[in-house]
């Protein structure tokens, strides 16, 4: 890694440590299968629309092998107020039975066999191996893409799996869950898409985007 990129991370570590000392997942959640079926719900759709529907789902089916027993038509009508609904539908009901028929409900611990479930994409895979089993596992969102190119913490990084290998070879194997929702949190709420709160953020001095407006 180049030192001008080392120098990025040894601020930018600290600095979120000390600003985001308490960094999870907004998602709401009990366990490893409630966990996987809101990130699938996620996708294209806000955390805080998700937690809005997920109660009433878990508890009508608190359990993978409830879930496989529903239909498409009812899924979908609990969740019909996320981005996709249709889609989405189909692929919680091909995930739950899938989790009951090759996985006894349990939720895998390994990237291949979480990209085996319906609806689930390295993205999703890598957000569950790193909340739930804590392992070195990026997730790169929309966010974590933008903020890692921004700040110039990656480099030609212009896919999701470049900027992941980057991410994963800068940060300390430790860090790296919480790394990826400092990540989050700071272009959900600070590093926005469109207009940017640079006044507010406390990484201008290492930011290559505030260096070149």
């Amino acid at each position: 890694m180049k030192k001008k990129i080392q120098q990025k991370y040894d601020f930018l570590i600290p600095y979120f440590e000390k600003h985001i000392p308490v960094a999870e997942p907004e998602l709401q959640y009990t366990n490893s299968y409630e966990l996987l079926v809101a990130v699938v719900l996620s996708a294209q759709c806000t955390d805080k629309r998700v937690n809005m529907v997920t109660p009433a789902l878990f508890q009508h089916y608190p359990s993978p092998f409830d879930l496989a027993k529903a239909s498409v038509e009812d899924i979908y009508e609990h969740i019909k107020s996320v981005s996709y609904p249709n889609n989405k539908a189909k692929h919680l009901k091909g995930l739950a039975e899938a989790l009951v028929e090759r996985f006894n409900g349990v939720v895998p611990d390994n990237m291949e066999e979480l990209q085996m479930l319906p609806g689930v994409g390295r993205k999703t895979a890598n957000v569950i191996l790193a909340v739930i089993f804590d392992k070195p596992a990026f997730a790169v969102d929309t966010h974590v893409f933008r903020v890692a190119n921004r700040i110039g913490i990656v480099e030609n990084a212009d896919t999701p799996l470049k900027v992941e290998q980057q991410l994963t070879e800068g940060f300390p194997d430790e860090l790296i869950p919480k790394a990826h929702h400092w990540l989050i949190l700071h272009g959900r709420y600070v590093c926005l898409a469109r207009k940017p709160k640079c006044e507010e953020c406390g990484l201008t001095g290492i930011c290559e985007y505030f260096k070149g407006r």
